[in-house]
């Protein structure tokens, strides 16, 4: 073990001040490092423990708006009326002849009613037990629905019910009728499992890629593997704690997805941090003990100030009242917290025992200053025209950004070979109109002219009248009501008695939407409906008018999103440098490269641009849910580079009081660090291109971009650029 050493003070001469409390922190580390290290190992077999039961207790999710006008007309719907919005369908397809031969037609009503004796099931009903209507009937007359209610959490429908009833009804009736399920409930219970394949997948190509690159950087076997099993430490740190976080929420099996990615990332990140400043301490000619202690604290301290800042982008999703977001904060955060744990505690104690195991065999040969150095002196010596030129290129990558069009998340995520995703395939080209997804509009007010006592719905005439201007809605296929069914403003059918609640009191509407409808944004045509006016008080709900009030109650709340995370982290890295210069130009720079980002996804993954080489299907739009992810993660990575620069620079300037100077050395000494490290980072989020989920590919190949412009052109030529014009105001108000 390596002794703290220690100085005598001469008779008379001043004391050394105390060393800083991390590096003290070092110090301790260093003489403790057995203790810590056996601590450590049962910390990670706790963890792990831990995290093998945090991820069965990890639930489904919706996309709902808690609150909204759609979720009180849900409410309302199963309250008052015993009925709502299906959310299974069933497509039977006609083995020979057409839905309509008696063969056929009975095995419908068959086939309906097996499903609705499956327990669980609260409602079904059929092409042939509703009166034969055309919405739910192929043009070709070969296929026909059954659409099922299934009431119940996410987890209770997808995880009990469905597994029961897929299988039964896809049994079918032999040589009559084949059946396949579709429907919301079934596209998102499909996809879990296929995200979490993909997961699997893009992880058995990290790992041994990562190692590669780390090798390549690093030129030590041990070096390389320690920041891999550091990131295996904070997945582990991070399940454990969600772990903790279960006790009093749920949180979304999806954030499991997150801790993987990101746990790996930081890991690494930030014991190459570490690992970088122990080298250059030890290539300084300092002995072990002070190496580490002097990596601990300048090291350490950057890896403090960067969790928090990613800890702080993540935690504005609790802005968000929606589960599903909420989760990944709380992945986000406990991830982070791993990470910094096992680089400043774990991490010196193992350079403490095998600190030589990580120092190069010979250091590499380097001409002059080296390729960082003189680019930034370049970059200074024309700060404008190198700025410029920069900005210029990352503003045309960024205009794509400028035609975002947020739409709502569809079967169409999945890969074309997924069941569910070919049963919507054949509904959306075969049948008008799809009615598990239509909109229910509640009556909240007893309607004009009710229903006479012997169930005649002659006298519901504004009923009837408003259903019939309902339909003449361009986007509506069919309108169905108490007061009879209208395509058209021509009435197609008979009225429901069942539509009618107790006594007369209260009524509701379906508003079934045209297949192209559906295939654009059905949103517009909540909006329509909304805008149309009714005869009595009512709410709008339905699947589309969930997904309106989930996308308007996330555009709602952006701009609080965005002020709390540009505010949270301004105030970070002022604490960091006490400048209000830097941290303002490193919030301009992040929101440049968020901006590359999002005009990446948005002609990706919007326009379609790469969907062959890539293997999705583009819709025209994009979910809300995952930019809004992207945006905090990828903030905050970006700031962890941008904290790790800035504390180089600050540190040149604290020595030198020389901004030019400092930028430059600051740039020498983290460049080559940075840039491996983003390029590893990159690497990892690039993996996940391979992914069969489009929304998990869409996360891998947005992130690999945002961190790569970050770590090269923002890092190398934004920030030397902007801090070259600013010149001295770049440390207002700091004296000295």
């Amino acid at each position: 073990m390596t002794a703290v050493p220690t100085r005598p003070c001469r008779e008379g001469a001043a004391k050394a001040p105390p060393p800083p409390r991390l590096r003290k922190l070092g110090y301790f580390l260093v003489r403790r490092h057995r203790l810590v290290l056996s601590l450590a190992l049962l910390a990670f077999v706790a963890a792990a423990a831990l995290a093998a039961g945090a991820v069965p207790r990890l639930s489904l999710a919706r996309f709902e708006a808690p609150g909204s006008e759609s979720d009180r007309a849900q409410a309302e719907l199963v309250n008052r009326f015993q009925t709502g919005s299906p959310d299974v369908v069933f497509l039977v397809t006609a083995v020979k002849g057409g839905v309509d031969d008696p063969a056929v037609a009975a095995a419908g009503r068959e086939l309906t009613a097996r499903a609705k004796a499956t327990p669980g099931v609260a409602e079904a009903a059929s092409y042939w037990t509703r009166g034969n209507p055309a919405t739910l009937r192929s043009g070709d007359g070969r296929h026909a629905l059954i659409v099922v209610r299934v009431p119940g959490d996410a987890d209770h429908v997808r995880g009990t019910i469905l597994p029961a009833l897929v299988p039964r009804m896809g049994e079918g009736v032999a040589g009559v009728a084949a059946v396949r399920a579709g429907g919301g409930e079934e596209v998102f219970r499909q996809t879990v499992p296929l995200a979490r394949q993909d997961f699997v997948r893009a992880e058995l190509v990290i790992f041994p890629l990562v190692f590669a690159l780390l090798w390549w950087y690093l030129r030590r076997a041990v070096a390389a593997l320690v920041p891999i099993l550091a990131g295996v430490f904070a997945m582990a740190v991070g399940l454990a704690l969600l772990r903790g976080v279960l006790v009093f929420t749920d949180v979304s099996t999806f954030a499991l997805n997150l801790t993987l990615a990101m746990g790996l990332g930081l890991g690494i990140d930030y014991c190459l941090f570490v690992i970088a400043r122990f080298r250059e301490e030890t290539k300084a000619g300092r002995e072990r003990a002070d190496a580490v202690a002097g990596a601990v604290e300048h090291a350490g301290r950057t890896v403090i100030f960067s969790g928090l800042t990613v800890a702080a982008s993540l935690a504005v999703l609790f802005a968000l009242p929606f589960g599903f977001l909420r989760s990944f904060a709380y992945a986000g955060i406990a991830v982070v917290v791993g990470g910094v744990a096992v680089a400043v505690l774990v991490l010196p104690a193992v350079l403490a025992s095998a600190g030589g195991a990580f120092l190069p065999r010979r250091e590499r040969s380097v001409r002059g200053e080296g390729f960082w150095h003189g680019l930034a002196v370049r970059v200074m010596r024309r700060p404008l025209l190198y700025g410029g030129a920069a900005t210029a290129a990352l503003l045309v990558l960024a205009s794509p950004f400028l035609g975002l069009n947020f739409g709502t998340a569809d079967d169409r995520i999945l890969p074309p070979s997924a069941p569910a995703r070919q049963t919507q395939d054949v509904i959306r080209q075969n049948f008008p109109a799809e009615e598990t997804d239509a909109i229910q509009i509640v009556a909240t007010s007893t309607p004009p002219g009710g229903v006479s006592e012997s169930g005649d719905m002659s006298e519901a005439g504004d009923i009837s009248r408003y259903a019939a201007t309902l339909s003449r809605l361009p986007g509506v296929a069919q309108v169905d009501s108490a007061a009879g069914s209208y395509a058209r403003g021509e009435r197609t059918g008979d009225g429901e008695p069942a539509r009618f609640g107790p006594a007369g009191r209260g009524t509701w509407l379906s508003v079934v939407p045209s297949a192209q409808a559906l295939a654009g944004d059905p949103v517009d045509l909540v909006a329509a409906v909304r805008a149309t006016p009714a005869p009595f008080e009512r709410l709008v709900g339905g699947y589309p008018a969930e997904l309106a009030d989930y996308r308007a109650s996330i555009v709602e709340r952006l701009p609080l999103v965005l002020a709390l995370m540009l505010g949270v982290t301004f105030v970070l890295l002022f604490a960091m440098t006490r400048s209000l210069l830097i941290p303002l130009k490193a919030t301009l720079l992040n929101v440049l490269s968020l901006g590359v980002m999002f005009g990446a996804i948005v002609w990706i993954f919007q326009e379609g641009n790469l969907s062959g080489p890539l293997g999705f299907t583009a819709t025209g739009t994009l979910d809300a849910s995952i930019p809004i992810l992207m945006l905090c993660v990828a903030y905050g990575l970006s700031m962890d580079y941008e904290v790790f620069l800035l504390s180089r620079i600050k540190e040149e300037y604290d020595r030198t009081g020389d901004t030019t100077r400092a930028v430059a050395a600051g740039l020498r000494k983290s460049a080559p660090l940075i840039s491996a490290a983003g390029g590893i980072l990159a690497a990892s989020f690039a993996a996940y291109a391979t992914a069969s989920v489009s929304f998990v590919q869409m996360l891998g190949v947005g992130m690999a971009i945002a961190v790569l412009a970050d770590a090269t052109v923002i890092r190398a030529i934004l920030v030397p650029a902007a801090m070259r014009l600013a010149g001295p105001l770049n440390w207002w108000p700091r004296k000295g």
